[in-house]
């Protein structure tokens, strides 16, 4: 739940059954998906399932099975705008149904619109059933049906159309001669088509009440001819004349002087137009503006982005008419929600927003809406996705994100990552993504795909070396890793090219003897992604990071959070038995050892010390070094922590306790017994209703037990572990369930 409110519980069964299709279907011979159960769906609920499919990207020609031969699930409005479907699968799941709306625009798959049109004829009910139709993007390629099957194949055979998109198909003007003869034809999109005659819409004057005529770069009319036909549209109350902002002046002279004739003319033209778009029309007056408004008392809509004259004075004055343009914020917000898919009209309205929001100090999420809408709308557009993702640094930066609601916040994150996934190479999209991602608040809070976010960050700090953005980058990452599960550590961990990255950024700090945050963050980050994944604990070796952490250790001795960060990755390199013979150094060990001893060496560097310590002398048939040094190390243990005060701050956090299980062995000696029970102690001391649970759940609760009712155990060890137990037993009943904790830096 958030500022939005708690997802239907509709859609939430609805995401359920998308993500459990493979275990609720069965599959017939040709592979495609079959529902093994037969309970009936509400007609609007299977439309919103194949809607959910399809913008989950699910929808295929595999899945959409599902809505083949299956009486339970019928559909009305069928929704497979950008989806791999063939012609055959579409045929087969989607034609038998008595569909009222289909959009299949930007369809992929080898489909195409006389696929479409031939399927749905096939089927005489959709012949009759079918009012909206949108096929914007497609390749119509009727010269791919047969003669017989072309000659029979129409959208005139779809005789209950009333909506109709083809924007950015290659209709024809013979193809736009038989739309127009559809007897209830209303609203009809053909933008940026090459259609160069308008005059069959002469055809439809009675019954069109929309017209979307944006971009027609090879219509080949008079301004006359064009006034003509559009005067003989009685019933038109919308009409969209805007050009694309990539026309040159000049380009398109005659439009021009069509358009500032129609904004001239009486009301006699088109009596019933109540919106009007010319946006892009560069060379409109500021008088011819004021003529159309004025005369036309009923307008409620007007298109004026990119023509200069968004802001002429009767504007101001009607107050009731929506503009779109560049005077206001208002105006600016209107393009947004009107323009989402024309990518030349959104890039000019996210160069004004951005400008609008560079110094906001109120958190606006109405905005953040428009600017994302802008950017999932245009996925694949590099100025698009460049301004729109500076805008959503300006709107969440600081505290302006915590008054956002998670869910918005959640889907602008998705979206920031997407971008950084399709233009890898682009370094002002990467930093403007990074920058609004290096937030500790949506970093901590904000539930989003962390994995991935780990590897964009992590590719793109290979091939850059920006002081100021590398220490965005690490920290970032550093963040990721500790949120990432034990699976997700463990694979991330498994590219060694990342080990070899965070561990080239401690070298370049350890080799300046520079003390900073990017060293704190890359180290942090190797301690997480080394927890309890021996895979990257090998990398870790195979890249000399042991040698280059034993200098740094000794470089900087009298700096504990350093010490305490290079100690806890020893720690883990040491809870994996086939590389604790790497550790076997005297010298190492000496140092370490020394650490352990010195009392005026904080607490949470002693405490890694002896843990590295513990690991390696709880395996006696692995210590190579001198016996003498083992037993001086396990009595060190015991004596040190003995010595103790737990500090008041979180120390350390665990994912699991299966690394302390082997030192609470009854045959293991006290030092090394201490030790971890003095670990859990700390962490049940700092949050004992979590850490009870995972003792009860791991089966830690047994062995401490065992270990307490144990005779030879030393009493300091069995004092802590009746401790312990004590905790346990308090928080048995009220234990919270068991869930999966950050890594061990906090």
């Amino acid at each position: 739940m958030d500022a939005e409110g708690p997802k239907a519980l509709s859609d939430l069964c609805l995401a359920q059954v998308c993500r459990s299709l493979d275990s609720l279907c069965s599959r017939r011979e040709d592979a495609s998906l079959h529902l093994s159960w037969t309970l009936f769906l509400p007609q609007e609920l299977a439309d919103r399932l194949l809607q959910r499919m399809a913008t989950e990207g699910l929808l295929n020609d595999t899945t959409v099975g599902i809505f083949r031969d299956c009486k339970e699930l019928r559909l009305r409005r069928a929704f497979i705008s950008g989806c791999p479907v063939s012609a055959g699968a579409f045929r087969l799941a989607l034609c038998p149904h008595r569909l009222q709306e289909l959009d299949a625009s930007w369809v992929s798959g080898g489909l195409t619109g006389a696929d479409i049109i031939s399927g749905l004829v096939s089927n005489p009910e959709c012949r009759s059933s079918l009012q909206k139709l949108s096929l914007t993007g497609l390749n119509l390629d009727w010269e791919s049906l047969g003669v017989d099957e072309g000659a029979r194949v129409s959208f005139s055979s779809l005789k209950g159309l009333r909506t109709l998109n083809l924007a950015k198909t290659d209709l024809t003007d013979t193809a736009l001669e038989d739309i127009c003869s559809l007897p209830q034809l209303e609203s009809l999109d053909i933008s940026s088509t090459a259609v160069s005659e308008l005059t069959a819409l002469l055809e439809c004057r009675t019954t069109l009440r929309s017209l979307n005529a944006h971009w027609l770069q090879n219509l080949d009319m008079s301004p006359a001819k064009m006034l003509f036909v559009l005067s003989q549209l009685l019933a038109l109350r919308h009409l969209d004349l805007s050009d694309n902002l990539s026309t040159s002046d000049g380009d398109d002279r005659e439009g021009e002087e069509m358009v500032q004739q129609l904004l001239e003319g009486s009301t006699q033209l088109l009596p019933a137009l109540v919106s009007l778009d010319v946006s892009g029309r560069k060379k409109i007056t500021d008088a011819a503006i004021r003529a159309f408004v004025e005369a036309r008392s009923g307008l409620v809509f007007l298109g004026l982005l990119a023509t200069g004259v968004s802001n002429c004075d009767v504007l101001s004055s009607h107050r009731n008419i929506k503009v779109t343009g560049d005077a206001n914020e208002g105006q600016v917000c209107e393009a947004m929600r009107r323009y989402r898919e024309r990518e030349c009209f959104t890039r000019e309205a996210l160069i004004h927003l951005y400008n609008l929001t560079s110094d906001m100090d109120k958190p606006r999420p109405d905005i953040l809406k428009l600017v994302l809408g802008g950017m999932q709308s245009n996925p694949l557009s590099l100025h698009v996705q460049l301004v729109a993702s500076a805008c959503l640094f300006n709107l969440t930066t600081q505290d302006l994100a915590e008054a956002m609601p998670v869910r918005l916040l959640s889907d602008t994150v998705n979206q920031l990552l997407f971008a950084m996934k399709n233009f890898p190479n682009h370094q002002q999209v990467q930093k403007n993504c990074l920058l609004a991602l290096c937030s500790d608040y949506i970093l901590q809070d904000i539930p989003f795909d962390k994995y991935l976010a780990a590897k964009l960050v992590m590719n793109w700090l290979s091939n850059h070396d920006d002081p100021t953005l590398q220490r965005m980058a690490v920290a970032i990452i550093s963040i990721l890793v500790a949120k990432l599960s034990t699976r997700e550590t463990a694979q991330l961990g498994a590219d060694i090219f990342i080990m070899r990255q965070l561990l080239g950024i401690v070298q370049q700090r350890a080799m300046a003897g520079v003390v900073d945050n990017t060293l704190k963050f890359a180290l942090s980050a190797l301690w997480n992604l080394t927890d309890e994944t021996p895979t990257a604990a090998r990398h870790f070796i195979q890249c000399q990071g042991l040698e280059l952490y034993e200098e740094v250790l000794e470089s900087y001795f009298t700096e504990a959070s350093i010490q305490q960060k290079v100690l806890g990755l020893l720690n883990n390199i040491a809870e994996v038995e086939e590389l604790q013979s790497d550790l076997m150094d005297e010298d190492l060990l000496e140092h370490i050892l020394s650490l352990l001893q010195d009392t005026q060496v904080e607490v949470g560097v002693r405490y890694f010390a002896g843990g590295m310590l513990a690991q390696l002398a709880s395996r006696p048939e692995a210590w190579t070094l001198e016996e003498e040094l083992r037993t001086t190390v396990v009595q060190q243990l015991h004596s040190s922590i003995m010595t103790w005060t737990p500090p008041e701050r979180e120390m350390v956090s665990y994912r699991s306790f299966a690394p302390f299980s082997p030192l609470l062995q009854t045959s293991q000696p006290s030092g090394v017994q201490l030790w971890a029970a003095w670990a859990l102690h700390l962490v049940c001391t700092q949050n004992a209703a979590h850490y009870s649970s995972m003792l009860q759940t791991e089966g830690v609760v047994e062995v401490l037990e065992a270990l307490a009712a144990h005779r030879g155990t030393h009493h300091d060890v069995r004092a802590l572990a009746d401790v312990i137990l004590h905790v346990v037993e308090q928080h048995r009943d009220a234990a919270e369930p068991l869930r999966s904790h950050e890594g061990r830096d906090s």
